[in-house]
């Protein structure tokens, strides 16, 4: 229970990241620097709105008509979008759902800034391309030039397995098991999951790892350090680039290493792939974050209507307003 007025926000603070969000929930470092974020922008707000020093703020000052300002603030002086404000809510929900498992003293306090509910949000549809354009993309790697291969290679691994440009950069060599055609890929929170490879995705890493170090990351960066996400973002923007030429259609979509995801995603279930195993290769907790691909494919949408019988117009029924004794039945209430 917390007991004294500052006792702590600090000490409440320590324990809602290193014993909650690390080692209870397993959260990954991204989400772990994004609820800091979070609570830094919110900790400041807070602290200019009670006109006291952070280090004077207590767990009393958390209230409900608080967030709602600083959610407020976020969109209306930050510029921030609805889907921004909605993370920004998600991760206060989480640290005072934690405040609430220390104190449940304070049951009321927290339960309404938990009843505060997420702004609706538009959700853009998935950047996705075509197999074309795809083929474009890796076939714009000039395999003759010094990193020629790297970039193929990594190119064919991002569209093989789907995998995150953060997932990427940490496979070693020794998550490769090229004898049976797989990868182990470590995902949000420490998950693992396994991932087959093609035939020219094997051919393509044994090539470029060699003899190499077990430990080592398999792909590595000019200077022959681990690459890094922001690397690989360079490596499929620059081939994008260079794709121009021979699929136009590329200058209308934004690619990148997410964008490579959601087509390997769309390709899978074009393939016919069921949901639930997309899901499970991409690595996704709630299957409700795969249904966006069901959602986005029109080609499948297109199939699925063509395997559907078109109805007889003639026996197509009467709209409610033809039906004269319903209206008589309305006009009684």
């Amino acid at each position: 229970m917390i007991r004294s007025k500052h006792e702590s926000l600090l000490g409440v603070t320590e324990s809602f990241f290193r014993s909650y969000l690390q080692h209870t929930r397993g959260a990954s470092a991204h989400t772990v620097r994004a609820y800091r974020d979070t609570l830094k922008l919110f900790f400041l707000f807070l602290a200019d709105q009670k006109r006291k020093t952070v280090a004077d703020l207590a767990v009393d000052d958390i209230q409900s008509d608080a967030v709602l300002a600083f959610l407020d603030h976020v969109e209306s002086r930050r510029g921030n979008s609805a889907v921004t404000r909605n993370c920004r809510l998600a991760a206060i929900r989480s640290f005072v759902q934690h405040l609430l498992r220390q104190d449940v003293t304070r049951a009321g306090q927290y339960g309404r800034i938990l009843a505060i509910r997420n702004k609706k949000a538009i959700r853009r549809a998935a950047i996705y391309l075509e197999p074309e354009e795809a083929r474009a993309v890796i076939g714009a790697v000039d395999r003759k030039s010094r990193h020629g291969e790297r970039d193929h290679a990594l190119l064919l691994f991002l569209y093989n397995t789907g995998a995150r440009a953060s997932e990427t950069a940490q496979v070693k060599i020794v998550d490769l098991n090229l004898d049976s055609a797989s990868v182990k890929i470590t995902g949000k929170g420490g998950k693992q999951r396994s991932c087959p490879l093609w035939p020219v995705t094997v051919s393509e890493l044994a090539a470029l790892i060699g003899e190499s170090d077990s430990s080592r990351p398999v792909f590595l960066n000019r200077r022959g350090a681990p690459i890094t996400r922001f690397g690989i973002h360079t490596v499929v923007e620059r081939n994008a680039l260079k794709a121009l030429a021979r699929s136009p259609s590329l200058a209308m979509k934004r690619v990148s290493p997410h964008s490579i995801r959601h087509t390997s995603a769309t390709h899978l279930l074009r393939a016919g792939v069921e949901i639930n195993t997309i899901r499970g290769w991409l690595g996704h907790v709630s299957l409700e974050t795969t249904n966006i691909y069901a959602e986005v494919d029109f080609e499948t949408k297109a199939k699925a209507l063509a395997q559907c019988d078109v109805p007889d117009v003639e026996k197509v029924p009467r709209r409610w307003r033809d039906q004269p004794a319903l209206m008589d039945f309305l006009r009684t209430l």
